[in-house]
């Protein structure tokens, strides 16, 4: 933006344009020259954006991000390869979204499609952990594990490698396009771009087999949608992290905005202590006038380590990603010229109004132990101890029932009514199981019997063999005797195996008076 003078000048009609020709940038020639495109559209109201380049620092909040930035690198590069044994009838990778047969397996748990609430409470736990996580330490996910910061972080340290810490990095961007410039600005992109096709190759291998998908890429073999995907993926990691950066955050994601309507005078933050930091002053202003200036000496080592390139001393702003190396920095500084750490801190509006009236200090973890975390923890942890109730009582037998619509009954020339349905039956275990199927709730002679077998075979119970880790779909029919009537029945599935688990799908037996 252009500076605040400039600004004020517009809007309090200083130097106005005479026409809307001329606000709106036009070449009018009645315009003052001085005037000309700088109207309330002019690109003078607007800064071009500038390349952050920040400094190396070390410090507990550093190695906190370099420690989340391995883990979290580390969890999504090497998952899809970790082997899982589930027995011969099911694949052994440990995490794998396996479309084809829709499933969704993740070590012991295995997801079907009739269990998606559990994909959706596991959504619905991401949600609610990060708004306990805003509501305790602000915007820390954006700061420490949000893939964009990741893989940002991941690529400024590339820079480094290749280019040298801060001053040389803004040196060779004013420097001249040469050869040597070339040369670094070519191996950076080429380590860049691996990292980019890595990333986009590791996340198709959650949706097969790795060993077998990555054979399949690299011969050719693999399906359309893989090289796609991988494409797309790699253009967005190469141009995200690697060029937009910070204005990512600051512009195109959403999060930030919910974010900020979520924390309060309560929250912690990363705060400047301005009572106690200004005015602000070099050693040299300090030692002449002590009582003049504050603790702050105007070193802009916290500007120089962001990275999103904002002044934190400024006050809260929308580029803050809570990461806390102003900090580190910050407190380096302080150690080196005597002066108490803490001038930037985690700290909460009430905190730093107290501590500026003159109150001692308050650990900041005091923050979390009130009513809003103790509800979004505990409506969190509620939610995931329901899921975990469900899965380990849900059985690995299911059935579905669907009666035939048209026609709904056969009346046979005897008098018997005749029903077709379509059982769906679901055998959830890594193992083919031979599963009972019986009437519950008809009359005595109502017998059923299935496409595989015969009429002469029919009774109450059939017993129907089905594949490790597949739904059976089979065609049964049932029939009354004549002269008996029945309306709401069930079907009841049992596992012939040492769990004897059951399952039971109530329906509708269709006959001339039901209608």
């Amino acid at each position: 933006m252009a500076d605040n003078t400039e600004l004020e000048r517009r809007v309090s009609g200083a130097g106005k344009p005479r026409d809307w020709a001329s606000a709106l940038g036009s070449s009018a020639p009645e315009a003052d020259a001085a005037d000309a495109g700088h109207g309330f559209l002019g690109s003078d109201l607007y800064e071009k954006g500038k390349t952050v380049h920040n400094k190396r620092i070390d410090g507990p909040f550093r190695r906190f991000k370099w420690l989340l930035m391995l883990v979290t690198l580390a969890i999504y590069y090497i998952t899809p390869w970790i082997r899982w044994d589930r027995g011969p009838y099911a694949p052994d990778q440990a995490v794998l979204i396996d479309l084809a047969h829709r499933r969704f397996y993740m070590f012991d748990i295995e997801i079907w499609p009739h269990e998606f609430y559990f994909v959706a409470g596991m959504l619905i736990m991401a949600g609610l952990g990060l708004f306990l996580v805003t509501s305790a330490v602000g915007r820390a996910w954006c700061g420490y594990a949000c893939p964009q910061t990741v893989w940002t972080d991941l690529f400024q340290h590339v820079d480094r490698f290749i280019d040298g810490d801060r001053n040389a990095r803004i040196r060779l961007d004013k420097a001249p396009w040469g050869p040597a410039k070339i040369a670094r600005r070519s191996g950076k992109w080429a380590i860049y771009l691996v990292i980019s096709l890595l990333t986009g190759g590791a996340w198709i291998l959650y949706f097969a087999d790795a060993p077998t998908l990555t054979r399949e890429f690299f011969t050719g073999e693999a399906a359309l949608v893989a090289y796609a995907t991988v494409g797309i993926l790699t253009f967005t990691t190469f141009w995200l992290g690697g060029f937009m950066r910070e204005q990512v955050c600051i512009y195109m994601c959403p999060w930030p905005r919910i974010q900020t309507a979520m924390l309060d005078e309560k929250s912690l933050i990363v705060t400047y202590k301005d009572w106690r930091g200004e005015q602000r002053g070099s050693l040299k202003k300090a030692a002449k006038e002590p009582d003049q200036y504050g603790d702050c000496i105007d070193c802009l080592q916290c500007v120089a380590v962001c990275p999103t390139g904002i002044d934190i001393r400024e006050g809260q702003q929308i580029g803050c990603i809570t990461c806390g190396l102003c900090i580190d920095a910050c407190d380096k500084v302080m150690a080196e010229v005597g002066r108490p750490r803490g001038l930037i801190d985690y700290a909460t509006l009430e905190q730093c109004e107290a501590e500026a009236a003159g109150a001692p200090p308050t650990p900041a973890w005091k923050a979390l132990l009130r009513p809003r975390t103790f509800i979004y923890f505990g409506v969190w942890g509620a939610i995931g101890a329901a899921m975990l109730f469900a899965l380990g009582t849900r059985t690995h037998t299911d059935l579905t029932v669907s009666p035939d619509r048209n026609p709904p009954f056969m009346l046979l020339k005897d008098g018997s009514v005749r029903n077709a349905y379509t059982l769906r039956l679901r055998n959830m275990e890594a193992r083919p199981r031979d599963m009972e199927v019986a009437l519950t709730g008809l009359p005595d002679g109502a017998v059923m019997w299935t496409e595989a077998v015969s009429l002469e075979n029919a009774a109450p119970v059939q017993v129907i063999a089905v594949p490790a880790n597949e739904t059976k779909v089979v065609r049964a029919y049932v029939m009354l005797p004549p002269g008996e009537r029945a309306d709401v029945f069930s079907f009841r599935l049992t596992s012939l195996d040492e769990q004897r688990e059951q399952d039971i799908a109530a329906t509708t037996f269709a006959m001339p008076g039901n209608e």
